[in-house]
């Protein structure tokens, strides 16, 4: 029997919807999660925190710091035309990016310490994700109410006011997202300037293309994604479980206190069931919308917004605070064993952090007390690797440079020590000298080609110091290399 055409056309719908009931997607759709305002200790903690993390990354381009005619005037600037990196009173050349990655290693040590100690509190406190959120959510509720008004207007159809609300946060928001991505390019240019070139009209094109990046970037994940940077863009919540134990301090809920939970009216008796009043004052404030009642979960920052939430709602009905607390779960089993519990810092992987961290700040300390104002190189050159003059001495090239990090001009002269009757002369200048001048000028890299004479003796390579004196006669720096004979 032939196949029915119409039985080939009408099959992949139907193994679709068959592959739909045995198989159920994965994904469900994002959910908005409407935040409800909160005041309590954490709250507050988290203002004073936000408002000095805001502070100083706006005000910190515009801070001052003198360091000399010729010299950038702003006290943190990463000059990429420089290039150099000015941090206060310390400037970093490019081959000192090590000092970067010791920084990098540092902050990475501080979240490990951080995160054992007090569990995620750099998400729910420090995180600039969670900082910017937070400020996007204030204005949020300034111009659209709180929770309730929130949802209520978002389910009506468009309106004037609605439209007006709408688009006088976004306004707002826009503005600080230009605020925010233009002071992030002040890091990298002098704030001054640039704010008045972008002002004007006057700056570059790829100024005004990081800035339009960096203030959309700032739009997006602050007014947008929110809590979705957390659970599905950032790998933190992901790994940092392996930072914990049971000694770390985590938001947590109290299930042997709170269950049997269930609604409790005035006059009603506590016997027989837990203080949990299921109000969902917890659910209703969380900025990632979990239910911190289902136990610890990836998409907790951490914030304990939900313990300052359950602690107003335990007022009101007369139970005890800190239903929802800050504590350990080793605590957590001790107090619902009625025994006693104890704060436990100081912990084999604490002691572990600390010393790395400590240990990593020691050596940069000790680096950048040993860092010199002078680099000093030397190349021997390779092709040829010696050359036998016409009176049988041989001569050996060296490529030298002189990095100086100083706003002064430096006046040194080099020599050799080690090779007898040695003595130097630059590429295409006349006469051999037994020691070179040298300037080089401030904040500069100088590069000469000094050729080395000496008298045939043993073959192979024998090995000497070039030496840089100052003009009072002072060893300034010292290095090693060979002069080769056939």
């Amino acid at each position: 029997m032939a196949p029915n055409p119409s039985d080939a056309a009408t099959r992949p719908a139907r193994d679709e919807a068959l592959l739909g009931v045995l198989a159920p997607s994965l994904y469900a759709d994002h959910v908005k999660v409407y935040p409800r305002a909160v005041r309590g200790y954490f709250r507050t903690i988290k203002w004073v925190v936000l408002a000095a993390c805001l502070a100083i990354y706006y005000a910190l381009p515009w801070l001052r710091w003198d360091r000399g005619p010729g010299a950038p005037d702003q006290a943190l600037l990463l000059d990429m035309s420089g290039p150099r990196g000015y941090v206060f009173n310390l400037e970093i050349w490019p081959q000192e990016v090590y000092y970067i990655t010791g920084l990098l290693i540092l902050g990475a040590l501080a979240l490990f310490l951080a995160t054992a100690l007090f569990g995620r509190v750099w998400c729910g406190y420090a995180c600039p994700q969670t900082v910017w959120t937070d400020l996007f959510l204030a204005v949020e509720r300034w111009i659209e109410g709180d929770r309730n008004a929130r949802i209520k207007r978002d389910a009506q159809p468009m309106n004037a006011n609605k439209a007006l609300r709408k688009g006088a946060k976004h306004a707002l928001w826009l503005l600080i997202s230009a605020a925010t991505g233009g002071a992030w390019i002040m890091y990298f240019v002098d704030a001054p300037t640039v704010t008045r070139a972008i002002a004007t009209g006057a700056a570059s094109g790829a100024t005004y293309f990081f800035f339009a990046l960096f203030t959309l970037t700032t739009y997006g994940l602050a007014g947008w994604a929110r809590e979705q940077v957390c659970t599905y863009m950032c790998p933190w919540p992901r790994i940092q479980a392996a930072m914990q134990d049971e000694h770390s301090l985590i938001v947590t809920y109290q299930g042997w206190r709170g269950e049997t939970r269930g609604k409790h009216k005035a006059g009603d008796s506590w016997d027989g069931r837990g203080d949990c009043i299921d109000c969902r004052a917890c659910v209703h404030v969380c900025p990632t919308g979990i239910d911190i009642r289902n136990g610890q979960q990836m998409e907790c920052i951490g914030c304990s917004l939900c313990i300052d939430a359950c602690d107003e709602m335990m007022d009101k009905v007369g139970r005890p605070q800190r239903l929802i607390d800050f504590v350990s779960l080793s605590n957590l089993e001790n107090r619902a064993k009625a025994q006693p519990t104890a704060l436990k810092l100081l912990r084999t992987r604490t002691a572990l952090y600390a010393a790395l961290l400590l240990a990593v700040a020691a050596v940069m300390l000790v680096a950048l007390g040993l860092r010199s104002d002078i680099v000093f190189t030397a190349q021997q050159d390779r092709n040829p690797l010696h050359v036998v003059l016409s009176d049988g001495a041989i001569r050996n090239g060296y490529v030298v440079k002189v990095s100086n990090k100083t706003r002064a001009p430096m006046h040194l002269r080099l020599s050799a020590e080690g090779l007898d009757g040695a003595d130097l002369f630059l590429a295409g200048e006349p006469g051999r000298h037994a020691a070179l001048d040298l300037s080089i000028e401030p904040d500069e890299i100088a590069e000469y080609h000094v050729f080395l004479r000496a008298p045939r003796r043993t073959s192979g390579l024998t090995g000497l110091s070039l030496v840089l004196r100052d003009r009072s006669g002072r060893d300034v720096e010292r290095l090693r290399t060979q002069f080769s004979m056939p």
